[in-house]
């Protein structure tokens, strides 16, 4: 929704809402909900009217910033998510975790190891079982980034 409402700012959409007085007065034309809503209502708007081909043009030339810019933080701060899209572009099966968890019910630990294509990789560990399953998926991007594909 951030990326959406950021590109509605730099196409300064909100100038061109209609809202109401409430709205209005509390900054709705600046609400990352607000702005994120009104870039997909004005998508979709352009693919009525122009079709999907220049729609696809209008939203690659708005987005290749932030993709461009994603591409350049690397991981970023969702390591699952990286792994996932490393595994599809060079066609590898979709991570799985084995996850393990030990100590008492009030301070568990937490292992997860990313399988992919049968591949075990490191273990990653936390507090929690999506924590665990985020180191694993950065130790195995690592791993398999550093493999050429």
């Amino acid at each position: 929704m951030r990326a959406l409402a950021q590109i509605a700012r730099e196409l300064d959409l909100g100038q061109y809402l209609r809202i109401g007085k409430g709205e209005e007065t509390t900054g709705g034309r600046d609400k990352n909900s607000i702005l994120a809503d009104s870039l997909e209502a004005l998508v979709g708007a352009i693919y009525l009217d122009k079709g999907f081909i220049e729609t696809q043009n209008i939203i690659l030339n708005w987005f290749r910033p932030t993709i461009e810019s994603a591409r350049a933080q690397g991981l970023g701060l969702d390591s699952k998510t990286a792994l996932q899209e490393l595994c599809a572009a060079r066609n590898l099966s979709n991570p799985e975790y084995e996850i393990t968890e030990s100590g008492p019910d009030h301070n568990k630990s937490f292992t997860a190891v990313a399988v992919i294509s049968n591949e075990k990789f490191e273990v990653g560990e936390g507090k929690s079982k999506r924590e665990a399953e985020q180191a694993a998926a950065k130790l195995a991007y690592d791993k398999l980034n550093a493999r050429t594909s």
